[in-house]
């Protein structure tokens, strides 16, 4: 897919793992402007280095006022990816309001702009077996017991996001998104186990089989955006967004160990990081492939992260 040129892009969430590499790949040819809270002066200036534009906004801060931080941003985007998000810390009324609400008002400020792409996770699918690869017409829950409030939050931001994209006549993607892995953010997960590898922390799995994900680069994520936004439509497309490949995390974290020489520790338990595995079908008919293998992706995180990290032995077998 062709990377758009002089078009006006807003972005959310591009100090995170997710939309920053978006981000920076948008600004060499577009108008970029990037809302967040820009709690990291230094990431802020990285942005403002590259050419973007950036403002301050919370999703959380809505004076009674009606002032959201939006008034003092253009309203004429071509298009918008939203990749902000609000976790949460156990407070299920809080995530939900935050997340749709912030959301509502962001579609209803852009409703001019030719596509928007709300950025959704894989978490909101109803358990299954392991290794089932998950279409985007499965079963949908919101439950986690690693991360309870995230796929709620997500969920009914969704719902918004549906009746929104009809209510203002705006072409909209959905776009579920898998494990993404990059050079920037907390790197996600090979990074975040890797941290605690380091530490000696042993990595909870299921008492069976492990765990499968359809991981996605970053890199491959900035090149799909283009075509998620000319793939939205009224009502909004819905996407299943990650990588070429299905992989188990037991796998992927022995190739972590193997490339850095530092043991994992698995241990058997009820309470895992769960993740799920995709049919790729309808995102290769959107967007095409991926260019990173997941070997080859992790290895390159790993060495952004932490410099020197893979063995010798390990850079011989490249």
């Amino acid at each position: 897919m062709q990377t758009p040129t002089g078009k006006k892009i807003l972005i959310t969430g591009a100090t995170g793992l997710v939309a920053r590499t978006a981000a920076e790949t948008l600004a060499r040819d577009n108008e970029v402007w990037c809302l967040g809270r820009f709690s990291d002066p230094e990431t802020e200036r990285g942005l403002r280095d590259r050419g973007i534009r950036t403002r301050r906004w919370d999703m959380a801060a809505y004076g009674p006022d009606g002032r959201d931080g939006l008034d003092e941003v253009p309203d004429d985007f071509t298009h918008v990816l939203h990749a902000a998000v609000e976790r949460g810390d156990g407070d299920f009324e809080d995530v939900v309001a935050v997340n749709s609400v912030g959301t509502g008002r962001l579609m209803t400020h852009c409703r001019s702009a030719e596509s928007f792409l709300f950025i959704s996770t894989s978490a909101v699918y109803a358990p299954g077996a392991l290794d089932h690869r998950y279409t985007e017409t499965d079963p949908l829950a919101a439950h986690s017991a690693f991360l309870p409030t995230y796929p709620v939050g997500k969920l009914a931001t969704e719902g918004a996001v549906r009746a929104l994209a009809v209510t203002l006549g705006l072409p909209t993607t959905i776009a579920r998104l898998n494990v993404a892995y990059g050079p920037h953010g907390h790197g996600g997960a090979p990074v975040i186990h890797y941290r605690a590898m380091l530490a000696g922390q042993p990595v909870a799995v299921p008492h069976t089989d492990q765990h499968y994900c359809s991981p996605i680069h970053t890199d491959d994520i900035a090149r799909h955006v283009p075509g998620l936004w000319a793939a939205a439509t009224v009502p909004a497309t819905v996407v299943n967004w990650g990588g070429d490949e299905v992989v188990g995390i037991t796998d992927l974290l022995a190739h972590v160990s193997e490339l850095t020489g530092v043991p994992v520790d698995f241990v058997p338990g009820d309470v895992t990081r769960a993740v799920v595995a995709y049919d790729d079908t309808r995102r290769r008919s959107l967007v095409g492939p991926c260019e990173w293998s997941w070997r080859d992706g992790v290895r390159q995180v790993l060495e952004a992260h932490f410099p020197g990290c893979v063995t010798a032995a390990a850079r011989q077998t490249r």
